[in-house]
This record gives structure tokens, C-alpha cells and sequence, in this order.
């Protein structure tokens, strides 16, 4: 018996494990007087013996080998269990959600009993709110046909619970598998629109129910999300009932009517049951009922984010779709326009609406950013490859004195981190539908080195500084070169150690079933790269600022050496073009993060990361006289 207590009904069994080579199980069965029993299955391996190693391993699953099932307990207040399976990614891959909150559970059997013991029982849940998290299938179908007007506001702040903001991961599992789930909700809720009378108004935390008299026609903004327009029908003392959804685009799948219905069908889910669609619902979700034909209406909605553009598609649930799964339909819906923001349609029936938008670009555009990528980067390490060959070959003759050693070992590092971070990135982007492992590995390599890309450029600005402004101040080169590798390679390293170590015992690091780099979306991982490089070009460009003031006032110096002054100033040209250049390629690239589905921006990145390369060739090489003129 369940007490609040939780410790008087725990058994501690102390077991000893006398055979430490290889696999062992025990299973434990407890019995009750009642005659309740519960079987448990307890696995122990040791790592590195017998070929058996540690696949995967979080908080929330605990340890396993490749193919292991776990199967763990619902979280406080819910009833039911959760199985995962150990997959080759390294990642527990939900298989099963049977948690079910338990006051739900009591609702379901209360309602084969009677409408007051639904009544009783909502009450009971809306005075316990902080233990639901979620689980409907047990609730659909619930709700009466002839449902009161007194019951009505306790019915919504139920189902406001069940498509609240802490459930969206439930509904993403659910919509995952072969289940309508969301569409017997929907259908649900349509089915209590149709039994309602009177005129009133009933507002939650997810849902704004409105139920009016229609005459002729029908103008209202529902709120500032949404916008509906019916002009003359003539038909006259009708009811109209408009039910607006704000929490529910993450409820309902985003599946469409040429969606594939096999990935499904064949599990082709992520770590979370998930299926992967390149289409969101950007807009609230709306339903309109009223007890006449209707072939004229018009929606106006609020883009829910404004950054998205691509693909509009006006569209309805359609229940019957893919053997009743149900999915977005777009017929008899059109799209008008698309304008500050804001998404028209125009349909030619009523039901439940909303808008489909893409978070990825056109296909056709992807194929032309992936060759324009390619091209660019081909050029990129052709000109770094030419870069590091020509200073090889001047190497003795340039590096007279401790400014050129230092500016030549800047820019040596400085294409020799691009030329290694261009590979990763092409690794990367070759493996990034494969295990999860050699994804993190080639992004720990991409982070490292276009990280230190920036702090040899940071060096450079540093040299510049210090040999402009420090003038009467001397360095051996052994303690410059000492500070030029503690900078240029010591300081990337702990940033990308310390990110690796943070965020990938949580599947946080890398993005998930995308291009190999850092998480952005859920852990802001990328946050560890764009900071350092955007400080490191401000603060370039503060010392290039700062320097070009003191030669205008003083000059370089009278005491520098021909050779010195000639180094300082390609320093300078060098700094304020690549500084600039490489912060405007990683503005870009983190805006094709930010805005997915702008193709301007995609370009625009794909052309400048391309020059990276090219530019360390010209301004940090071929421009330098006193190496383009050696024989």
C-alpha cells in the first residue's frame, strides 16, 4: 500500500557478486498478501571483460551495453514505467511511455461510473497540478456527449493540463509512434464544441473558447495571434464556436498528407521517439464549428517565429488521413499572403486550422549551398596548402629577427588551424549521420581549431601591440614563442575541453541528426565557440584602432629596424583584413543557426568561408614584399 512514507516500502537486499567475468543476472519477485507481484531483472557486467564495454550511460537510464534494455520508474505522481534500449549512437533510444499520471488514471475509471464522479475527480486534479506531467491515451473519449455548461470550465482546465508547457516531450514521443492520440484529442474536443449551447466565453492558461450568434457574417480577432473573417452567407440565428489552441502546435504532429507514413511504420525515430519532419506548425491552432455550410473564410495568423519564411502551407487536420493516424491536408485551403509577419489563408470549409512552415531551405537550394560548400572549401585548402609551402620555403631568410619570427609563426598556425578545421569539417560532414561518437570527435577537432584559429589571430594583434606601443620593452624569443603557443593553442584547448566535458554526458555537445558541430537549439553549446571569436575580433580590432592612432601621432618608432617596421605594418594589413573577414563568416554562420530557412544568409557564409583561406594566402603571404620578391 502506497503511504507518504515512501521509505517504510522500500527492501534493501545487500547481494554479493562472486564472479566478476562476465554477465550476471537476478531477479527479485515481491510478494504481498494480496497476492500483488512485481518481477525485477537486475544485469551485471564489468567493463573491459570478455569484449563487454559501456555503450551508453546517463542519469536517467543508468549504464548498458549496445542492445541492453532498461526500464525505469514514472517520476512522482504517475503510475507506469518507461523502456529504453541501448542503441549504437552511444544514446538510450525511448522505446515505451506508459506513464500515466495517477489522478488521470482515477478520472478514467471515475468516468465509467458517472458525470458526478468526473466532476468530483477534475476537481481533485486541478488542486493537484504540480504533479502532472502527462499521459492521455487513457483520458480520450472521456468526455460526454451532452457535457453541462457547469462541468465545461472544469473539462478545459483538465485538458489544459494534459497540453500544458511540461508535456511536450510525452506528445513527441506519442506522435513518433503509430498512435492518434493528438487527433482523438482534437476529435475529441470537436465532438464537445457540437454539444454545447448558450453564449459565453471561457479562457485558460492553453485554451480561449468563444461561442457567439452568427448573422450573415462573421469579423473577430480572437486575440493577437489570430485574425477570422467570414463575409455574407446569408444564414442568420446560428451558433458559432471558435476554439483557440496556443500550446497546441507542439501537441499535434507536423506530419502532412505527402508525409511518409513508413518512417513511422519502420521506428525511423530519434533518442526521444521522435520523427524527424523539416515542417513546424507556426501559428496557434484554431477550431471553428458552426452548424451551417460555410464556403468563404478567412485566417489571419501570427507567425509564431518570425524568422521562418519558406514554404507557407495553409492547412486543416484532416482525421481520416493514413488510416485515420490523421495528418495536415491543405485542400480547400490556399495561401494569400505573407506580409510584417503575418500569414492569410483562404478556405472554403470549416474545421480545425493552422500553418505549416519549413525549418530547412528548398531541397534544390541545399544541393546548390552543398556544391557551392564544397567548391569553396576545396579552395580554401588549396590556398592554405600553398600558404604553408611557400613559408616553408622562406622560412630562413624571413625570420631574421624576433618581430618576423613571431608574425610568421602567427600566420603559419593561423592557416595551419584552418587547413585542419576544413578537413574536420569535411570528416564531419561525412559522418554526421553516423554513431554519435566520431560525430563528438570530429566537432571536439572543429571546435578546437577554428578556435585557435582566432587566438593566433589574437597573437598577431598582441605582437602588433606590443611592438608598437611597448617600444622600449624586450622579450627573448623563447618566452614570445612560449606565450604564442600558450595563446594560440593552450587557451582553445581548455575551452574545448571544458565544453566537451559539460555538455556531452547529456547529449548536449552536437546537434542532433544534423551536420556535425555544436548543439545549438537545446544546450546553446555554440555559445562556447561565438563568444571567444567575437571577443577576439573586438578586441582586434581595438588594438588595430589603437595602433594606426599612435603612428599617426609618433610613428612606429625611430629605434625599429627597417626590417621591423616593414613586418609591422604588414602585421597591421593583415590583422584589419582577416580579423574583419573571420568575424563576418561566423556571424553568418551562426545566422544560418538563428534563421534556418533564409537562403541569403546561407550563401552569403558558404562565399566567405570559402575566402578564409584565400585571404590568409594573399594578405598574409603573396602581400608580404619580403616574401614575394625571394628567388
Amino acid at each position: 500500500m502506497f503511504t507518504e512514507n515512501a521509505e517504510k516500502n522500500c527492501i534493501t537486499y545487500d547481494y554479493e557478486i562472486k564472479n566478476c567475468s562476465g554477465s550476471q543476472e537476478v531477479f527479485c519477485k515481491v510478494n504481498e498478501s494480496v497476492g500483488y507481484e512485481k518481477t525485477t531483472k537486475l544485469t551485471f557486467f564489468t567493463e573491459g571483460k570478455s569484449n563487454v564495454s559501456i555503450k551508453c550511460n546517463d542519469t536517467e537510464y543508468g549504464a548498458g551495453k549496445e542492445g541492453d534494455t532498461a526500464i525505469k520508474s514514472c517520476n512522482e505522481g504517475q503510475e507506469g514505467n518507461k523502456t529504453a534500449k541501448c542503441q549504437q549512437t552511444g544514446q538510450w533510444k525511448l522505446l515505451e511511455d506508459s506513464c500515466v499520471i495517477i489522478i488521470i488514471s482515477h478520472l478514467f475509471v471515475a468516468s465509467q461510473v458517472s458525470d458526478l464522479e468526473i466532476y468530483k475527480t477534475v476537481q481533485c486534479m486541478k488542486r493537484n497540478t504540480n504533479n502532472v506531467s502527462f499521459f492521455f491515451s487513457l483520458f480520450v473519449g472521456l468526455f460526454p456527449n451532452n457535457i453541462t455548461s457547469l462541468h465545461l470550465q472544469d473539462v478545459l482546465n483538465t485538458v489544459d493540463l494534459i497540453i500544458g508547457d511540461n508535456v511536450k516531450h510525452s506528445w513527441e514521443f506519442l506522435n513518433g509512434k503509430n498512435n492518434n492520440a493528438s487527433s482523438q484529442l482534437l476529435g475529441s474536443l470537436e465532438t464537445l464544441t457540437s454539444g454545447l449551447g448558450d453564449i459565453f466565453s471561457i479562457e485558460t492558461h492553453s485554451i480561449i473558447l468563444n461561442r457567439t450568434t452568427f448573422n450573415n457574417s462573421f469579423n473577430n480577432n480572437l486575440n493577437s495571434d489570430l485574425s477570422i473573417e467570414i463575409p455574407n452567407t446569408n444564414i442568420f440565428n446560428v451558433f458559432i464556436t471558435t476554439v483557440t489552441f496556443p500550446t497546441l502546435y507542439y501537441v499535434m504532429p507536423t506530419r502532412n498528407s505527402t508525409f511518409d507514413i513508413s518512417v513511422i511504420n519502420n521506428n525511423n525515430t530519434n533518442g526521444n521517439g521522435a520523427v524527424e519532419i523539416n515542417n513546424v506548425i507556426n501559428a496557434v491552432v484554431v477550431l471553428v464549428k458552426i452548424n451551417a455550410t460555410i464556403p468563404n473564410v478567412t485566417l489571419s495568423y501570427r507567425k509564431l517565429n518570425s524568422s521562418l519564411s519558406q514554404n507557407p502551407q495553409c492547412v486543416f487536420w484532416n482525421f481520416t488521413l493514413f488510416n485515420d493516424l490523421g495528418a495536415w491536408d491543405d485542400k480547400g485551403c490556399t495561401f494569400v499572403s505573407d506580409e510584417n509577419d503575418k500569414v492569410t489563408c483562404h478556405c472554403n470549409h470549416l474545421t480545425s486550422f493552422s500553418i505549416l512552415m519549413s525549418t530547412d531551405i528548398p531541397l534544390q537550394f541545399v544541393k546548390v549551398l552543398d556544391v557551392i560548400t564544397y567548391i569553396g572549401v576545396g579552395i580554401s585548402l588549396a590556398s592554405l596548402v600553398i600558404c604553408l609551402m611557400i613559408e616553408g620555403c622562406v622560412w630562413k631568410a624571413i625570420t631574421r629577427n624576433s618581430t618576423a619570427l613571431m608574425r610568421h609563426v602567427s600566420i603559419i598556425n593561423t592557416a595551419l588551424s584552418l587547413l585542419i578545421a576544413d578537413i574536420c569539417f569535411i570528416i564531419g560532414a561525412a559522418i554526421s549521420k553516423n554513431p554519435i561518437g566520431p560525430c563528438t570527435t570530429a566537432t571536439f577537432f572543429m571546435h578546437f581549431f577554428y578556435l585557435a584559429l582566432f587566438f593566433w589571430m589574437l597573437v598577431s594583434a598582441l605582437l602588433l601591440f606590443y611592438r608598437t606601443v611597448m617600444i622600449f620593452s624586450h622579450m627573448p624569443k623563447s618566452t614570445m614563442l612560449a606565450i604564442g603557443f600558450s595563446i594560440g593553442y593552450g587557451c582553445p584547448l581548455i575551452i574545448a575541453v571544458i565544453t566537451v566535458a559539460v555538455t556531452a554526458s547529456g547529449n548536449g555537445y552536437i546537434r542532433e541528426n544534423e551536420t556535425c558541430w555544436l548543439n545549438w537549439n537545446t544546450t546553446k553549446t555554440l555559445l562556447a565557440f561565438v563568444i571567444p571569436a567575437l571577443t577576439i575580433v573586438v578586441i582586434n580590432i581595438l588594438i588595430v584602432i589603437v595602433v594606426l592612432f599612435r603612428i599617426m601621432r609618433t610613428g612606429v618608432g625611430d629605434t625599429s629596424q627597417r626590417d621591423e617596421k616593414h613586418t609591422l605594418v604588414v602585421i597591421i594589413r593583415c590583422v584589419a583584413i582577416l580579423t574583419p573577414l573571420f568575424g563576418l563568416t561566423w556571424s553568418l554562420g551562426v545566422g544560418t543557426m538563428l534563421s534556418p530557412t533564409t537562403l541569403g544568409i546561407h550563401i552569403a557564409f558558404a562565399f566567405f568561408n570559402s575566402l578564409q583561406g584565400f585571404f590568409i594566402l594573399v594578405f598574409g603571404t603573396l602581400f608580404d614584399s619580403k616574401v614575394s620578391l625571394r628567388p
